[in-house]
């Protein structure tokens, strides 16, 4: 079980070592993340799980996972990373991993813009300097999502893909009141009547979480029982099909503010370096949506890696580090530690 503490705690250097590369990789701590009250929303407190490796005077990276995941699925990244002198923090978000799983009744819709919130307070909270944001899937949404609400906090980010349907059919700058009050109440009856909190705990104890899983690696993971209990095991926490819930309403419902176009409009005005790590054998989010986003903003740079899927970082962390690893030093220049990855 991960163990409260300050923020403030000082983390000891670790090397790596092959033994690492699992998902209990880092120093887990919990932190609490004391979300501020708005209008038609009371103050909130949730109890976020978090994990951190490598020295303390090393510079901040900040590791978002993606759907379903967690922070241990930087199992293969986050060690070559701190062995490289970055100080690599990995968040649970909201909902997954072993952080809090709110329900609609108890937080509310749940999107990226909570997901950006959550870790902007992190960065502030927590990591207390800049950071690289690097983030998978939807942790690349999350991560360009913080970007925008807090520029300053953020050196550089990458997206390993950026996935959002708004990519391939943007929203309409405005919609009727009558339409998106019609469209919240259907979709909230919907959502409602799906039977997730029998659903949930059906996948995640059959073979279909394991057959769901293969279909973001070309390689088989059929022998890759840690990767399959990183994924299975929030699931089958009693919580799970209510936040699943929660997420499913909230990114239905988000406003074109809060979709990538959008943000990536507002993400030009800030000058910050943007990378885009794409599995060339992506059967999620396809290849070609990249290279739309780099086509309608040529500041956004693409890097394509071959032979991987929707979860590069874990299916080739060798490519992945040699295609990022440059990228951070041209952006970054004598800021990063030095150290070069060694093909294996």
């Amino acid at each position: 079980m991960p163990r409260a503490v300050s923020a403030n705690a000082p983390q000891p250097a670790e090397p790596w070592c092959p033994e690492a590369e699992t998902s209990a990789w880092g120093h887990h701590h919990e932190w609490t993340w004391r979300r501020q009250p708005s209008r038609g929303r009371p103050n909130q407190q949730w109890t976020c799980h978090w994990r951190v490796l490598g020295p303390s005077h090393g510079p901040a990276l900040v590791l978002l996972h993606g759907f379903g995941a967690s922070s241990g699925h930087w199992r293969r990244i986050a060690p070559k990373l701190a062995a490289q002198g970055w100080q690599v923090f990995s968040l649970d978000l909201l909902g997954f991993g072993a952080s809090d799983q709110p329900g609609i009744r108890q937080g509310g819709p749940l999107d990226n813009r909570i997901w950006g919130q959550q870790t902007a307070a992190f960065l502030q909270e927590v990591v207390q300097q800049p950071a690289v944001l690097i983030g998978n899937s939807l942790g690349g949404l999350s991560a360009l999502t913080t970007a925008v609400l807090t520029p300053h906090l953020v050196r550089a980010l990458v997206a390993a893909p950026l996935p959002d349907p708004a990519l391939l059919q943007p929203l309409p700058r405005r919609r009727s009141p009558w339409r998106r009050r019609w469209i919240r109440r259907w979709l909230g009856l919907v959502v409602q009547l799906i039977p997730l909190q029998w659903i949930v705990p059906v996948i995640a104890r059959s073979k279909l979480i394991r057959l769901g899983l293969q279909g973001a690696y070309t390689a088989s993971i059929t022998n890759d029982l840690d990767l399959q209990q990183l994924i299975g095991r929030p699931a089958r926490r009693p919580t799970a099909a209510r936040a699943l819930r929660a997420m499913t309403l909230g990114m239905s419902l988000r406003p074109r503010g809060a979709t990538a176009p959008a943000l990536l409009e507002q993400l030009a005005t800030t000058n910050l370096p943007m990378l885009l790590l794409w599995g060339q054998n992506d059967r999620f989010i396809p290849l070609t949506i990249g290279q739309q986003v780099v086509h309608q903003h040529p500041w956004v740079e693409l890097n394509v890696l071959h032979h991987c899927g929707h979860c590069p970082h874990d299916e080739d962390p060798i490519q992945f580090l040699n295609a990022l690893l440059p990228w951070l030093d041209r952006n970054l220049g004598n800021s990063r530690p030095a150290g070069d990855v060694q093909k294996t």
